[in-house]
């Protein structure tokens, strides 16, 4: 698989099959990601790489302060609530996975549990949560750089077969995730990865998100006209 095909080809997935991922797998997955560029070669990040019961004890604890209502308790900051072109795109990949799965606007039970999937990770047989540390927290480079590392985890990952979806709320309450990972204190909890191999019969596993068009990123200075 070339470069190319594996842009354009890779998507979020977000349902998997039972099938474990090697460990040797997943270390060629880290090898190739840790190549990510970083400021000065600072190299702030770290993964906890998590499967069976540590991440079913993460997943079961994680849905049951989500389902009482416990509120949330990320080490990041979040955006806050979208709005205009922002909120249209949020919208717009929501309505493509609804559409997908079946899932109605007024379908209240079906929307519950696509929510709770995310909190159980998508049922992903590994889950990679990403640090970075303690003392690089003031400022913004460092979360900067692990985004840099994750674009090339989801690349790398698949390239060797393998989906992912980066996850917010598999991190959602971290101090849960800290305690049955055993995440040092000097580090920050900023996302984690669900990863494993396809399950190509889950109807929103096919959904391709839209993008915007390079003439709409881009602008070019100085070139020739």
């Amino acid at each position: 698989m070339n470069y190319d095909d594996v842009v354009l080809g890779r998507r979020s997935i977000r349902a998997f099959k039972l099938e474990p991922v090697p460990r040797a797998v997943l270390e060629e997955v880290i090898g190739l990601a840790i190549r990510a560029p970083s400021s000065m070669n600072s190299q702030p990040w770290h993964l906890h790489v998590l499967t069976g019961e540590p991440l079913d004890r993460i997943r079961a604890e994680n849905t049951e302060r989500m389902i009482t209502g416990v509120r949330p308790s990320k080490e990041t900051r979040d955006s806050g609530s979208y709005e205009g072109l922002h909120r249209q795109r949020q919208v717009e990949i929501a309505v493509q996975l609804f559409e997908a799965m079946g899932i109605a606007r007024d379908d209240k039970e079906k929307r519950q549990d696509w929510v709770l999937r995310g909190f159980r990770q998508f049922d992903a047989p590994v889950s990679i949560v990403v640090t970075y540390d303690r003392q690089l927290r003031e400022g913004d480079i460092a979360q900067f750089d692990c985004g840099a590392l994750v674009n090339g985890l989801v690349n790398a990952a698949w390239s060797r077969g393998l989906g992912c979806v980066v996850n917010s709320q598999g991190i959602m309450h971290s101090p849960v995730v800290r305690e049955h990972a055993g995440i040092p204190d000097d580090q920050v909890i900023i996302i984690c990865v669900a990863m494993g191999y396809p399950d190509e019969s889950f109807p929103a596993n096919a959904v391709v998100s839209r993008r915007r068009e390079v003439t709409d990123v881009a602008r070019f200075v100085g070139f020739a006209e």
